[in-house]
């Protein structure tokens, strides 16, 4: 889950150089089929950012935060480091793709541990957990006891996986939207592949009731919270196939792995290799608008604001962009809303762009989150509590929701906390709707009605009082537009449902020539990982149609 920022004056790292170097005109000399600006500084724009840059495109990266990362950021409170939103990487181990990019730009990997569990997963009313081993054989016996009689599911799964895997492991883009995005998913076809295909239009539920399981309440409710995370939606709703590679990705050889330090040395490094090829990092800039001539996307216009995100007024002017490609690494909710007024399209595409719109305006809701972060003493951690818990609660509570919650939990030494303390972050799904309207007091009562649940929920598992909680503070869909600007203040992508995933889903290529989507509303969805292959696939297809003379 990628939870919003904290509602605070200002999120900054002490002592820390600043990533941003000054504006480049827009009329400096140069090959002007070679600009690229790119729309948000998260993983996804930074990638491939500094992919580019590395290839040679002039660069410019504007970001409404101030400090790069967005949902793998960081932020200090009295010595307590804080991960603003994603807490694990997948993507480490050699061949994966973080391993892959950082390779390629000559950047180091981040120091990390395997999260072994994965996730320590509580139901309603168990006090011991279902642990998701790292280790195939120890996680295959984990679930045979856990859930008995499932295990032809669990095979099933595993054997998808490991066909998803490999199929992706050689690039395919998806969807295809230009004859160069087809070959490509072509040449990553193999015969083994083809078992896949029956299950293309399947959801975990299908798979369920396919092998009688679908009354199994506890396989059931572990599922659901489980793809919740990686998916937005329950396992009646979650396309197969994505769900396959979610749950599969937990296990050797592959893994989610803990960071030394925080989640903001992913995004630090980008940032360095971005600049070190020449590339731009400018933050605080509020993008307003995508223009368009001739038929295509040529600039941008971005007001710089003040130092800190609670400032509403903005006096500075806004000033124009101009460049041949423009990379949106934003929700496509957001994205729809950016393009300016589209002059000059043809009829075809044209009527693209409008169903586009329509297809957009018409998603499900997305979620937002609540989250509590709290920094602890040591004592308040139980011994040999694993970095990351997921626990569902039999009752609603008082608001109505937040009765799961996604935990992660600081390691000793780890760079987090002080000697002596440690770090706990918990996050929960919210109906965007309730956060909207309201005046400033209903709007504190309710923040501090999550605050109080989530508190009393964690502390049946957590040693928490007045004594132990050295310091506390709560974010909300609300912290998350200031912070963020995402629509709404939206987490995750676009819910991997049947419509919208993998070939179903929304490609890198907009209907507006010159126009990219990267992110987690493409494919292959959330999470770090995801967003570097969106960017990795924009690079290849940007350098496929537009070469660049080395």
């Amino acid at each position: 889950m990628a939870p919003g920022l904290a509602d605070s004056p200002a999120l900054s790292r002490s002592g820390d150089r600043s990533p941003v170097n000054g504006w480049r005109s827009s009329d400096a000399s140069g090959d002007q089929s070679k600009s690229v600006v790119i729309i948000g500084a998260g993983i996804g724009g930074l990638t491939a950012g500094a992919l580019l840059a590395k290839r040679g495109y002039q660069v410019d990266i504007f970001d409404l935060g101030i400090v790069p990362g967005g949902c793998a950021s960081t932020f200090k409170r009295r010595g307590f480091t804080f991960d603003v939103g994603a807490t694990q990487v997948a993507g480490l181990e050699p061949g994966g793709i973080h391993h892959r990019i950082f390779k390629e730009l000559e950047i180091p990997l981040p120091e990390a541990t395997p999260c072994d569990p994965a996730c320590a997963v509580f139901l309603p009313g168990e006090s011991e957990p279902i642990s998701v081993w790292r280790d195939p054989e120890k996680w295959r016996a984990e679930r045979q006891r856990q859930f008995p009689g499932s295990e032809p599911f669990w095979d099933t799964l595993n054997l998808l996986f490991r066909r998803s895997w490999e199929f992706q492991g050689r690039d395919p883009i998806l969807p295809p939207y230009h004859p160069w995005d087809a070959w490509q998913l072509i040449k990553a076809l193999r015969p083994e592949t083809l078992v896949t295909v029956p299950y293309a239009f399947s959801t975990v539920g299908d798979l369920l009731r396919q092998y009688g399981l679908e009354g199994d309440r506890r396989l059931k409710t572990f599922l659901d919270i489980q793809l919740k995370l990686y998916s937005q939606v329950n396992a009646d709703e979650t396309a197969l196939l994505y769900a396959a590679t979610a749950l599969g990705v937990s296990q050797a050889p592959l893994g989610l792995y803990h960071l030394e330090g925080s989640m903001q040395v992913l995004s630090d490094r980008l940032t360095e290799a971005l600049i070190r090829y020449g590339g731009t990092l400018h933050l605080r800039h509020r993008v307003e608008s995508i223009q368009m001539e001739h038929g295509r996307a040529t600039g941008s216009t971005a007001r710089p604001l003040k130092s800190s995100p609670k400032s509403k007024a903005d006096h500075q002017p806004s000033y124009r962009v101009n460049a041949d490609t423009i990379v949106a690494n934003v929700p496509v909710q957001n994205l729809v809303k950016l393009v300016d007024t589209p002059r000059g399209l043809t009829p075809v595409n044209r009527g693209l762009w409008s169903a586009y719109q329509a297809r957009t305006n018409r998603l499900e809701n997305p979620s937002g989150a609540f989250v509590l972060y709290l920094g602890v003493e040591q004592g308040a951690i139980p011994k040999h509590c694993p970095p990351h818990l997921q626990f569902l609660y039999d009752y609603a509570g008082p608001v109505g929701e937040n009765n799961s919650l996604f935990v992660s939990v600081s390691n000793p030494g780890d760079g987090r906390a002080p000697e002596g303390k440690a770090t706990l972050i918990a996050s929960s799904f919210t109906d965007i709707e309730r956060w909207e309207g309201g005046s400033e007091e209903e709007y504190n009562r309710l923040k501090a009605d999550y605050t109080d649940q989530a508190i009393a929920q964690l502390g049946t598992y957590f040693n928490l009082n007045d004594d132990t909680i050295v310091y506390q503070e709560a974010a909300t869909p609300r912290s998350f537009v200031d912070f963020t600007g995402r629509d709404r203040g939206m987490v995750g992508g676009v819910g991997m449902r049947l419509p919208t995933f993998g070939p179903f889903g929304y490609g890198n290529r907009t209907p507006i020539p010159g126009l990219w989507l990267v992110g987690d509303s493409t494919h292959p969805g959330e999470g770090t990982a995801g967003v570097s292959y969106s960017a990795w696939t924009v690079v290849r297809q940007l350098e496929a149609s537009v070469p660049v003379a080395r």
